[in-house]
């Protein structure tokens, strides 16, 4: 009798435990949809976090590559007769900046076969568009010279510039 009083006993608490984890089975269900959910969102905001990462880096790559193009451009045009700029510059601007070089900017200013011009600044004014937009200064012994240059990403070439008057410290004429 007292082994049967025991068996029920046990019987009834072991029921009673498997109805109280009968009714948590719906509790329990709604928390492993939730923690799906939640997994599917982290995953969605890993992939755009890495995406935005590896776009501001290939932005920085592609600012980086156009400056140094830009560099060369100013470079070319500025050391160079003004003869040799449909030759020299093709492919780093566009042929209405060619032109431009030849038939104005060149006759303003100095590029004498002795004169050599280094381009101590180059600042990006704005790098998010795909154009980029350049303040360019090239200096020399005698006179600085500052242009605002538009760099075209897509067709990778200078598509517009034009000349600035320089004041203050880039300024050799006293």
């Amino acid at each position: 009798m007292k082994n049967s009083r025991l068996i029920i006993f046990a019987s009834l608490v072991l029921a009673g435990i498997l109805l109280v984890q009968f009714n948590q089975i719906p509790n329990l269900d709604k928390q492993l949809g939730q923690a799906r959910v939640d997994l599917k969102q982290a995953k969605a905001n890993q992939v755009k976090s890495q995406t935005i990462v590896s776009s501001r880096k290939l932005r920085q790559e592609t600012v980086s590559n156009s400056t140094s193009r830009v560099n060369k451009f100013v470079q070319t045009f500025s050391n160079q007769p003004t003869s040799s700029y449909p030759d020299s510059l093709k492919g780093l601007a566009s042929q209405k900046v060619i032109n431009e070089l030849t038939q104005t900017f060149a006759p303003s200013v100095t590029f004498s076969d002795k004169a050599h011009y280094d381009v101590p600044l180059i600042g990006v004014k704005n790098a998010w568009g795909s154009d980029l937009e350049y303040l360019v200064i090239a200096k020399s012994d005698a006179q600085s010279v500052a242009y605002t240059i538009t760099y075209d990403t897509d067709e990778k070439q200078v598509t517009d510039m034009s000349r600035l008057t320089l004041k203050g410290a880039f300024d050799n004429e006293k």
